[in-house]
């Protein structure tokens, strides 16, 4: 597929954040224009990340801060796509959550029912205030059969200098501790932040384009959903290693920037 093909038919960018829009604190070199560009074309870019330890108004406040927020643009979080499938499936419940505090407050908005005893869901969000005794408290409830929901299954959070454990490390610590494996996973690349997109945004997944640097979460996740893949050799794919993944990006890039 061209990059003229790709944009013809694309009305819905959804963009990673970290390696595909910026690295860490800095812009991508020419993707502030890239963006720019994809606007003045009505394209609609939603920021769509796994990473579910921060609030909505936290990414738009450093998106903003590096120049790359638009007015009509979104951020869409792996936490809500988890709010969303609780309101659906598990209505009314009560959920025992491990989250940050600030994500906590923005669950309950969203209408997650929020309890510390005897919940009907355990929810594992990625929570860097994590205690002991809260990992204690989750595992219990595990073992005595809540329904198990987990925000995202990447098992580091790049950094700067050593990954830091994500929620799929802690997956793997819950699954020893209770013998008990997720009953859903809703962030990239599973398809229900899929649903909740379409749900959400009302583009067909045939015009919209999943933009980012990993193969297995975010490309995976574009294959999966019926959406077209774009790969930029931005972040951590490098086209070496992209051979060792089967699933097929449907057009790949140096960076964003080469969009236009």
């Amino acid at each position: 597929m061209t990059k003229e093909e790709l944009l013809k038919g694309t009305d819905l960018f959804l963009l990673d954040l970290d390696g595909t829009v910026y690295l860490s604190d800095t812009p991508i070199p020419g993707v502030k224009e890239a963006l720019q560009g994809l606007r003045a074309m009505g394209k609609r870019l939603v920021y769509l990340t796994n990473n579910s330890s921060r609030t909505r108004e936290e990414y738009v406040e450093k998106l903003t801060r590096l120049g790359l927020f638009g007015a009509e643009d979104d951020v869409y979080t792996s936490a809500h796509a988890a709010a969303t499938y609780l309101g659906a499936h598990h209505a009314g419940e009560k959920a025992y959550v491990l989250a940050t505090d600030a994500v906590k407050e923005e669950l309950r908005a969203q209408g997650v029912r929020l309890t510390e005893e005897s919940p009907d869901v355990c929810l594992l969000a990625y929570d860097t205030q994590l205690t002991f005794a809260k990992m204690k408290k989750f595992n219990e409830f595990l073992a005595t059969g809540a329904a198990f929901i987990a925000t995202h299954p990447d098992d580091v959070c790049p950094t700067d200098g050593v990954p830091m454990p994500d929620v799929g490390s802690f997956l793997a610590l819950f699954e020893r501790s209770s013998g008990r494996r997720p009953d859903v996973i809703c962030g990239k690349p599973f398809t229900v932040m899929g649903a909740c997109i379409a749900q959400k945004y009302r583009v067909p997944a045939a015009r919209t384009c999943m933009v980012g640097d990993r193969m297995h979460t975010d490309i995976r996740f574009g294959n999966a959903n019926g959406m077209r893949a774009l790969l930029v050799l931005s972040g951590e794919t490098t086209q070496t290693s992209m051979r060792n993944f089967p699933d097929k990006p449907d057009l790949v890039l140096a960076s964003l920037a080469e969009i236009l």
